[in-house]
């Protein structure tokens, strides 16, 4: 359907003229004459077949018709501008910051990435990993984290549950069989500075009667799953985090419980930018993929 629409360059320098309530501000804004504007004004005026303005000498103001004209205007400009940012927009890249638990990046959020690079191809995601409070860190639009906490001015959202289970290298069970609790006594328990109460908790709980004397901490949980894979000792291990290696066969658990739950993993946005397409985008894929999650705790559990 054809449009009767006035010549545009008459309409850009109605609305300048209109906001300023200056030709002369108009002309400087636009970068062209004062006679430049007047005539398109006049041309405009001679279109619509009414006038916009009342002129007093070099003054000039807008009458009713020009005030109800500019609304609609304005509004029609705009709609251009947002549907035209929206277009530049369809191609660039975007950046998106992402800080992870070193362990968690490791384990869990870099075997999956390539999926999210493929839905979502315009983002580029910067990845760093750190153990800092959320509160601490300089720059970042998505923070995963353990939880539930207090994240001042953020939104946040728990997508995957955690629970700890000992794990070990199958050589090193083949040398020394774990089929109970008490028997982790015979082995060099692998601690981490990051869980220092993990593998107390856990012995509670599993009412371990023999004193565990030997162990070896790391600084970092990774190195000591490392360790472990590599038979040095057993590690208190995160499922679903080494659900890998557990399917390859690279780690066992000898026990099948008790299954401790552990303390769960959230995103965290921060609040100006939570309603980006691309952060919403990435904190709703982080939940699909938590659902999407093979059962292997609770394949663990049954073995």
């Amino acid at each position: 359907m054809s449009r009767s629409l006035p010549p545009f360059p008459a309409l850009r320098a109605f609305e300048a003229a209109a906001r300023h309530n200056s030709f002369t501000a108009a002309a400087g804004e636009l970068h062209v004459t004062h006679g430049a504007i007047s005539r398109q004004v006049a041309a405009l005026e001679a279109w619509v077949g009414v006038q916009v303005f009342h002129r007093h000498g070099k003054r000039v103001a807008l009458n009713e018709h020009g005030r109800r004209y500019l609304a609609s205007v304005q509004a029609a400009f705009d709609d251009i501008a947002r549907a035209t940012e929206q277009l530049r927009d369809t191609g660039a890249v975007r950046v998106l910051r992402v800080s992870a638990l070193p362990t968690f990046a490791m384990k869990w959020l870099l075997p999956r990435l390539s999926q999210f690079q493929r839905l979502a191809p315009n983002v580029e995601l910067r990845l760093s990993t750190s153990n800092a409070p959320v509160e601490t860190l300089a720059a970042f639009d998505v923070a995963v984290r353990r939880g539930p906490a207090h994240w001042r001015d953020c939104a946040s959202g728990h997508f995957l549950d955690e629970m700890e289970l000992p794990v070990c290298s199958p050589t090193l069970l083949k040398r020394a069989p774990i089929q109970h609790a008490d028997d982790l006594a015979r082995h060099v328990l692998l601690h981490s500075d990051t869980r220092p109460d993990a593998w107390r908790a856990w012995l509670a709980a599993a009412d371990v009667k023999a004193r565990c004397r030997k162990k070896q901490s790391f600084d970092h949980f990774y190195l000591a799953l490392q360790a472990a894979v590599d038979g040095l000792g057993v590690a208190l291990g995160p499922l679903p985090l080494l659900d890998d290696e557990l399917a390859s066969g690279r780690l066992v658990a000898p026990l099948a419980g008790p299954l401790l739950d552990a303390r769960g993993y959230w995103w965290v946005a921060r609040r100006e930018v939570a309603d980006v397409p691309e952060v919403a985008q990435f904190c709703a894929w982080l939940e699909e993929q938590a659902r999407a999650q093979p059962a292997q705790m609770a394949q663990t559990a049954k073995a």
